[in-house]
């Protein structure tokens, strides 16, 4: 029989610099989602929540880097075939320099355990190797990460960006090499001297860069494909682990995710936005529950929600969660 189990982190930062107040409700919200909308079972062999609360510390549910790391293999191991495995994590997010050279920003995505200040941050690629490479790849697993520079949080090869009409669009990274083109011909209006046409001359060459180094590919001129996916390259062959693994995330790799208040009490944006979609219409699929939970936000937020699929799978059927 196929087994759920799935592992909630919230953390607060609780009397530190980086407070936040959010994430330990955004746990409890999603505990009470899984066993109560989706049939999880209440049970702590099934379900393990940590979150910095002050009766977990000294304990395996204080979120500390070493418990986390120990709780992400107990999530990926043992998966059978058919099993339906959740993880989601609410707290800060971060980037580090990109020691191995591997990303076009310079940086990879972290997300920040409660001592992260001692013993560092987890990076994107240590999550793909904690988390997603050991799992069964017949066993799914959904993530949610309502965290800051999330996008490729766990380095999935494929990403799904929507626009504020719900459609995918690479307009915001192609934007960035266009203003540079159009600040190189700005730079020449008004009467040509050598200094502006050595200046216009490396605005250009910054923009060719730019567009070589897009790291989304459907096709030899990158973008997105037919299908509304963008590939992600990493040095890594994750393409081809088919892993059945869909992430969503609160934001695009350069924003911030909002810790805010709804209806008086202190949650996630992201993790609001999903919860409601979900309830909303149990039986959506993975396409329109991105679309929707974007919509929830794009009103009073700014940031984007994305969904990461670790190989080229339908979009439109419904989220497997129950």
């Amino acid at each position: 029989m196929a087994r759920k189990k799935a592992l909630i982190i919230g953390i607060n930062y609780t009397g530190s610099d980086h407070e936040l107040n959010g994430c330990i409700n955004d746990a409890m919200n999603v505990r009470d989602f899984l066993v109560n909308d989706r049939g999880f079972s209440a049970d702590g062999g099934d379900i393990v929540i940590m979150t910095d609360a002050p009766e977990n510390e000294g304990t395996p549910f204080y979120p500390t880097t070493a418990n986390m790391l120990a709780a992400f293999k107990w999530l990926s191991s043992r998966n059978r075939p058919g099993d339906i495995v959740w993880l989601s994590y609410s707290g800060h997010g971060g980037q580090v320099k990109d020691e191995e050279g591997e990303r076009a920003s310079g940086f990879d995505d972290t997300i920040c355990p409660v001592d992260f200040e001692e013993s560092g941050q987890i990076t994107s690629d240590t999550l793909h190797r904690a988390i997603v490479s050991p799992m069964h790849p017949e066993a799914r697993l959904t993530i949610l990460f309502d965290c800051c520079h999330s996008g490729s949080a766990c380095e999935l090869p494929f990403v799904f960006r929507p626009d504020a009409d719900g459609n995918v669009t690479m307009m915001d990274t192609v934007k960035k090499g266009v203003e540079l083109v159009r600040a190189a011909q700005g730079l020449l209006e008004g009467g040509f001297t050598m200094d502006k046409a050595a200046d216009a001359k490396m605005l250009l060459g910054g923009a060719t860069d730019f567009f070589h180094s897009l790291r989304y590919g459907g096709g030899e001129e990158g973008g997105a494909d037919d299908e509304g996916l963008a590939e992600e390259n990493f040095e890594e062959d994750w393409e081809n682990e088919g892993k059945d693994v869909w992430m969503f995330s609160g934001c695009r790799d350069d924003q911030t995710s909002a810790d805010t208040s709804i209806a008086g009490a202190a949650t996630g944006a992201m993790s609001w936005a999903f919860m409601k979609t979900m309830r909303d219409d149990p039986g959506q699929s993975y396409l329109n529950i991105l679309q929707n939970t974007r919509e929830e936000l794009v009103n009073k937020y700014s940031q984007v929600p994305q969904l990461s699929c670790g190989g080229r799978y339908d979009l439109d059927q419904p989220l497997n969660v129950s």
